[in-house]
């Protein structure tokens, strides 16, 4: 039986239009051998200037100290934490898209696992900076590394939750930029084979390491991701589970539950997907890859954002019922009298939230709005304005008051350099994926081209009858065989 059989009629193409494998290095590779558009050059002016400013409120906040933002007694965590926890969920969907669909081979990933792999490393370095900053004494941010040191009794507390977001996170940026990088080694090589200038075949030649396609070559590529694969899959769960235990190994009410670790898994997968969605919207309008990047792909990444809402949705509800269900007043006075209560100084986040996050990604089960793209562009931008809200909600009402009214702080809001330095993210975000863009293949082109005589359009219409009846009755019973 053809291997064509094993791709089913019922499916819809992953590769629209009648594309050879020519046309497929073309469509993908010419865009980085031109100049860049007038788009490009005012996203990338933009994205400098949001990030010159972030650099001087980061200046501003090393030379004169914390006090630069408005953290005070009670709340001592400001937007700095709830920034690095918003940092890390958006790089979630990067690896689950590149390494867990891999091992289920969904091949639907191929045509989004490389601009969401760049997003997940380029997010992590932004959530990074975060907590080096918080230290205040950026200078000695160095201590919290397990070294051996001439400083006495100063050593790393391995019971932290916090000393173990260094471990993890560092581990998942590495695992990240290595399955990332290695997946580019085939269409280096193909952008340096096309080189017409001696620069461009130098670097994409170095970049490249020598790479030309043999046998062995593959087969070293592809040992290679099932292994870097099967060590990010984990840290998929771990990286976020061990970000939530900064907050729920503490006893401060709101944060004390066990219910933290899959409930902020499901939330980072939420807003990573929405944020892979607002971003391959924008590349495939801009640079043409409407064929490669298909509404099927939008309505893929739809129902999993619709799924990953719905748990969140779950989540948000239980917390509420327990804290009700426990007579803690403590705890149920932290729900009622800072979240639920829509008058209290924080309640509009509360509501936001779960408007954002629960009520609006239910219009997902709508297939004429899953397919819609630029319905699906609002939804992922306001989707990944409700998951900042839920970081903000669990970091500032559990703090913002504590068991003591006299230090109750006024209401706070943060000041021009803690915006600054968010903004400034947003600086060094956009400019490292818009250079990306520039420089490097958006989509796997060797990825690609392996689907294309099975989930290509094309191929698909020039199937005889009877090749449609055994693709189709194979897909039956294969469905049959599962239930």
């Amino acid at each position: 039986m053809s291997l064509l059989k094993y791709e089913s009629q019922l499916r819809e193409p992953l590769i629209d239009g009648d594309k050879d494998y020519h046309q497929v290095t073309e469509d993908i590779i010419s865009p980085i051998e031109s100049k860049p558009g007038r788009l490009w050059w005012i996203g990338f002016f933009v994205a400098i200037a949001l990030l010159l400013f972030g650099v001087y409120s980061v200046y501003r906040e090393v030379t004169y100290g914390i006090g630069q933002w408005n953290v005070n007694h009670t709340a001592g965590w400001g937007w700095a934490i709830t920034n690095f926890v918003w940092w890390i969920g958006i790089g979630h969907a990067g690896t689950l898209i590149s390494a867990i669909l891999l091992l289920f081979r969904q091949g639907w990933r191929t045509g989004v696992n490389r601009a969401a792999e760049a997003m997940t490393i380029f997010a992590v370095i932004c959530a990074g900076m975060f907590p080096v900053f918080h230290v205040g004494r950026v200078w000695v941010a160095f201590y919290m590394f397990p070294y051996p040191n001439s400083r006495g009794p100063l050593w790393p507390n391995f019971n932290s939750a916090l000393l173990w977001d260094v471990f993890a996170v560092s581990t998942y940026f590495t695992v990240s930029l290595l399955f990332w990088y290695t997946g580019l080694l085939p269409d280096l090589a193909t952008v340096r084979d096309r080189a017409k200038t001696k620069f461009r075949k130098f670097f994409y030649g170095l970049t490249a390491f020598g790479w030309t396609g043999s046998t062995k070559h593959w087969q070293r590529l592809e040992s290679l991701a099932l292994v870097l694969a099967g060590l990010a899959t984990p840290l998929v769960l771990s990286v976020h589970t061990i970000v939530s235990m900064d907050f729920a190994t503490s006893v401060i009410p709101g944060w004390h539950t066990t219910i933290f670790p899959p409930y902020f898994v499901a939330g980072a997968i939420f807003s990573g997907f929405a944020m892979v969605q607002s971003l391959l919207i924008i590349s495939r309008k801009v640079m043409h890859l409407e064929d490669y990047i298909t509404i099927g792909h939008i309505e893929a990444m739809n129902k999993i954002i619709v799924l990953t809402g719905s748990i969140v949705g779950f989540a948000y509800i239980s917390e509420l019922f327990i804290a009700w269900y426990s007579q803690n007043p403590n705890e149920w006075w932290a729900f009622r009298q800072s979240r639920v209560n829509i008058f209290s100084p924080y309640g509009w986040a509360y509501y936001g939230m779960m408007f954002c996050n629960v009520v609006s990604p239910q219009l997902f089960w709508s297939r004429k709005l899953r397919r819609n793209v630029t319905f699906t562009f609002f939804m992922a931008v306001l989707v990944n304005i409700g998951m900042w809200f839920e970081r903000f909600v669990i970091i500032f009402t559990s703090i913002y008051r504590d068991y003591v009214p006299a230090s109750w702080s006024t209401y706070y809001s943060p000041s021009i350099w803690e915006v600054g330095f968010y903004l400034g993210t947003f600086g060094l975000f956009f400019t490292l994926y818009l250079l990306f863009s520039k420089y490097f293949p958006v989509i796997a082109v060797a990825e690609i081209k392996a689907i294309l005589k099975t989930s290509g359009e094309n191929y698909k219409k020039k199937m005889t009858p009877m090749e449609k009846m055994d693709t189709e009755k194979f897909y039956i019973e294969e469905v049959e065989h599962v239930h």
